[in-house]
């Protein structure tokens, strides 16, 4: 993969650049727990699935819309027996991931700080979700620093993808996508023409599923810290 005309390095923020749904997934376990007189783990899990892709299209991503589904779900699968003390020890464990530590994954910091060091790019953000939920993890995680754009964005297609090489004044093979979701960060990258680097993360959000696939413009690496090598090398 040629990288010698890469102006712009755009990072995935969420399980990119630090663990978030790590977070998510011990609160799911606790609705899971707590649903157990009326249903078993498995179809808990199937049935928060629904909730979370039937309310995507009206609450998009983030914090909020994960609230509003699992309460919704514990209502429902309980048939409206859960009690209202369970009910609101399964929301405060929701308002907790407004908070909880961005500590950036291995590798992080350090990649960023070289990057940055060598002057040869641009280092943006682009992530989707919430807008003050992002704002805020990106402050937590003491990152912001070394980005001179951050775009946040309700979703990331071909088209918000479009809109920020418009934005940053590029065209669309002069920017590498960095992160951990194929649907969302590295296919509509490829198509439009961007080059992109995947990095596995070790837990994966079912609404973010997406069948593996190759592409001469894509590069999976198993850690960030291959980033370095890569973009000296190209």
């Amino acid at each position: 993969m040629d990288l010698s005309n890469i102006k712009v390095i755009a990072f995935d923020a969420d399980d990119t650049l630090w663990d978030c749904q790590g977070h998510f997934e011990r609160v799911m376990q606790q609705l899971y727990d707590e649903l157990t007189p009326w249903t078993d783990r498995e179809t808990a899990a199937l049935e928060l699935f629904a909730t979370e892709r039937k309310n995507m299209r009206l609450l998009g991503y983030g914090v909020k819309a994960f609230t509003l589904s699992m309460l919704e779900t514990a209502m429902r699968v309980s048939r409206g027996e859960m009690a209202v003390a369970t009910l609101n020890a399964i929301l405060q464990q929701c308002y907790g991931l407004l908070e909880f530590p961005c500590t950036p994954l291995p590798g992080v910091e350090a990649v960023l700080n070289q990057l940055k060091n060598l002057g040869r790019w641009r280092l943006v953000v682009f992530t989707k979700g919430e807008l003050l939920d992002q704002e805020h993890k990106l402050e937590r995680s003491g990152l912001q620093d070394f980005f001179s754009h951050v775009e946040i964005t309700s979703d990331k297609t071909e088209t918000e993808f479009l809109q920020l090489c418009r934005k940053l004044s590029i065209a669309p093979d002069e920017m590498l996508m960095v992160g951990n979701s194929l649907k969302s960060d590295i296919a509509p990258a490829l198509g439009i023409g961007c080059k992109a680097v995947y990095i596995p993360f070790h837990v994966t959000w079912q609404l973010e599923h997406h069948e593996e696939f190759k592409h001469k413009d894509m590069v999976q690496v198993d850690s960030f810290a291959e980033l370095t090598k890569m973009l000296s090398a190209g």
